[in-house]
């Protein structure tokens, strides 16, 4: 037996003499594995600071800018458009000023997030329409399915994984993050059954689940359930020695839900009823949902199922309108719509250009109605009727594709008919009566949104600019913000040739408007590149600009279209208004 005074051994010790005694007894079958050692974090340093919480955003957008720019998207809706952008502007904006003055009323006690509740029918363009604004506010955004989610996560998910989510879309910012939007859908299949008593983890529970994260709590990027968390903080514990509070808060978290509610207009239905009895008011049975959720108060929610608490987080609620087949047709017809802008993409892939007549997309409407499902049934109907060219075109040498009513309405006999005549030139002129068709359209789009458009792009719409942009948009696949985005950065790359001018030759020019146009159009044409254009003007203009800066002293010149055009006759122009005055006066002696 060791004494006191003898020497205590070692782990390394200790180590080798129980490797060796199993050695002894199990041969090389049983081995000693040493312990991955970790540093030891020192009580006496500092963990450092925690993540900062509520970093001022850069938010300064108001309602009515939000629903212009959702008018470019979204049909219809227009009530809803009004209650979501003025809601969701209001909360930034409350969180901006809250962070700007830490002191204030924004810090008080019950404060109330405009947490929203959307109603309506599926494929009315819930979901669009939350994608769109967080894309505009430029805030992370990620979207959950309620019936996927537990209240202990041990049945789907843990509803603080949306949370954790958003911090990864916002590539790991938790600032960023804390300042998101949470959309979660379906929201209607997690109210309790009518028939079912006691908690119900998969619907009450997720309701209460979803309370503290809905008003505030603090939500742990670390989940301990979750082996790949737990791998990324000892490798962080390793680098570091220090243990780090990964903390999301969601004060500023805006929650929105969604969902059908099918049954809810009866509840609704009933309760109106009730309360007109003996008052000789009747209600319409006939009401479409629409306007009957119109009249929605808290407790129809409770009664089709939800905890009150949980309803009472969702202050703003917000009721989409069923689409008619009209509605259908104009989603198809706008400019930004990625269903036709989807279709050309597919057919580009395989270097097919497709145009749509008009009469097709009013068909497409009209079979898309028939499956009552909303803007959802378009994309059905127009993949039903387009999926035999789909297969067949790319195997020939067509590059251009009209797609008629007949087409769309028999595509069998359609196909037949295009593949065996392909060469006839009656289908190019009818490809090219589709593109004008198409174009027109545009400038409609554009004359009608002229104001909104010019202000965002900081471009004059002028009717020249706005054929330009429309023939650029119908030769690409681009949405309306592209083509502006191009048709701009054009204009301004075109500006810089006065200044490159300047430089160069030493010659101040100002291009006009119309020179300025025609340069685009040749670019956006195809014609010449800017490159080429650029070197035309310097050729163009170098020396006789430089003929007249030495005959006159003149040293600022205003180029027009028509100088563009005929550059020698511009300069003779020139010289011979400053002539002119001199060989009237030897006239006059």
């Amino acid at each position: 037996m060791k004494t006191f005074n003898e020497k205590i051994p070692g782990p390394k010790e200790i180590e080798k003499e129980i490797g060796e005694f199993l050695s002894k007894k199990f041969g090389d079958s049983v081995k000693i594995v040493s312990p991955i050692v970790l540093p030891q974090e020192d009580p006496s340093v500092d963990k450092g600071e925690k993540l900062e919480k509520g970093k001022p955003i850069n938010f300064n957008m108001i309602p009515e800018d939000l629903v212009a720019y959702l008018d470019q998207y979204i049909v219809k809706q227009d009530k809803a458009k009004a209650i979501l952008a003025t809601k969701i502007c209001t909360h930034f904006n409350r969180v901006k000023r809250n962070q700007e003055h830490p002191d204030g009323a924004g810090e008080m006690v019950g404060n109330i997030k405009n947490n929203v509740l959307m109603m309506g029918p599926t494929g009315v363009g819930k979901t669009y329409m939350i994608k769109l604004i967080a894309k505009k506010l430029g805030v992370p955004f990620v979207k959950g399915d309620a019936t996927k989610f537990s209240e202990t996560g041990y049945v789907g998910g843990d509803v603080e994984d949306l949370v954790r989510d958003l911090v990864r879309e916002a590539n790991g910012d938790i600032n960023l993050a804390q300042n998101g939007i949470i959309y979660i859908d379906e929201i209607d299949k997690i109210a309790s059954s009518s028939n079912m008593h006691g908690a119900d983890v998969s619907r009450t529970g997720v309701q209460r689940a979803l309370l503290k994260p809905m008003e505030e709590t603090d939500v742990e990027m670390k989940v301990p359930h979750d082996p790949v968390s737990m791998i990324q903080e000892i490798e962080r514990f390793r680098k570091s020695g220090k243990r780090e509070d990964s903390i999301v808060n969601t004060k500023n978290i805006l929650f929105i839900m969604s969902g059908a509610f099918s049954g809810l207009d009866n509840i609704i239905r009933k309760r109106m009823t009730d309360q007109t009895i003996g008052f000789g008011a009747s209600i319409n049975n006939r009401k479409q949902q629409f306007e009957v959720f119109r009249h929605i108060r808290s407790e129809d929610l409770i009664k089709f199922g939800f905890e009150s608490e949980f309803v009472g987080r969702l202050p703003v609620k917000s009721v989409f309108e069923e689409l008619s087949e009209k509605d259908l047709y104009t989603i198809l017809r706008n400019p930004n719509n990625p269903i036709i802008l989807g279709k050309k993409l597919d057919f580009a892939a395989y270097g097919i250009q497709v145009k749509f007549e008009d009469a097709a997309l009013k068909e497409f409407a009209k079979m898309a109605f028939q499956e009552n499902t909303g803007a959802r049934g378009l994309v059905s109907a127009v993949e039903e009727a387009l999926l035999i060219f789909e297969n067949k075109l790319p195997s020939t040498d067509i590059q251009k594709f009209p797609a008629t009513l007949s087409m769309i309405k028999n595509p069998k006999a359609g196909l037949e008919r295009f593949l065996e005549s392909k060469k006839d030139k009656k289908w190019d002129e009818m490809f090219d009566r589709i593109f004008e068709e198409e174009k027109e359209a545009i400038k409609t789009y554009f004359q009608k949104n002229r104001e909104h458009l010019g202000r965002k792009y900081k471009l004059t719409l002028s009717g020249q600019r706005i054929d330009i942009a429309a023939e650029y948009y119908c030769r690409n696949i681009v949405d309306i913000d592209n083509t502006l985005k191009r048709v701009k950065l054009h204009y301004d790359d075109v500006k810089k040739l006065e200044l490159y001018f300047f430089n160069k030759q030493d010659i101040n020019i100002v291009l006009e408007e119309d020179a300025i146009d025609y340069i685009i159009e040749q670019i956006v044409s195809g014609i010449m590149d800017f490159e080429k254009f650029s070197n035309k003007i310097s050729n163009d203009f170098e020396y006789g600009l430089k003929l007249v800066k030495e005959k006159t002293g003149r040293n600022r010149f205003f180029i027009t279209k028509e100088a563009l055009v005929a550059p020698d006759s511009y300069i003779a122009n020139l010289l011979k208004d400053r002539y002119l005055p001199l060989e009237k006066k030897d006239l006059q002696q």
